[in-house]
């Protein structure tokens, strides 16, 4: 990481992370609003996954559940990315080197990787499950793949502040 130290030096000399980082308050607040979108990005993908796996929503279509989830996935997610940046920028230097953040971001592109070939992959017969019905095993390993990555998304956000 050594070739990026000037640029993260130089992302924590601008105006905006100085006044996060040196504020009483603003980082709390910034924080503050990263968790809340991260309850939101996760409880909305655990819950379409827990469909996926047959255990929740069983009277909800596949489609129908994902209409109604991934507005509010995807604006949590902006959210996620717009705090989560000045986060970073206020520390660049120190998050640039925190295995702990390394591994989220890490977890965060497989988890975006995994939703990515599951949308464009899916056998319609998958995304169309039936009513009641038990998911086939594509499904089901889709939605534990999913679970997974994001759980370590998030356990690996709450150990940044302790690496």
């Amino acid at each position: 990481m050594s070739e990026f130290a000037a640029v993260w030096k130089a992302l924590e000399a601008t105006p905006v992370a100085a006044s996060v980082r040196e504020s009483l308050w603003l980082f709390p607040a910034i924080e503050t609003l990263h968790l809340l979108g991260m309850g939101v990005v996760f409880t909305s993908i655990a819950a379409f996954d827990l469909r996926l796996l047959g255990l929740a929503f069983r009277t909800v279509r596949v489609q129908d559940l994902a209409q109604r989830l991934l507005p509010w996935t995807w604006t949590a997610f902006a959210l996620q990315v717009i705090t989560g940046a000045l986060l970073f920028a206020s520390e660049a230097s120190r998050m640039a080197i925190n295995p702990a953040f390394r591994l989220k971001m890490l977890l965060l592109a497989l988890a975006g990787l995994h939703a990515l070939v599951f949308r464009f992959t899916a056998d319609r017969a998958d995304v169309r499950l039936a009513v009641d019905g038990r998911p086939p095993v594509r499904a089901r390993i889709a939605g534990t793949t999913s679970l997974l990555l994001w759980i370590g998304v998030v356990a690996a956000g709450r150990w940044i502040g302790f690496i």
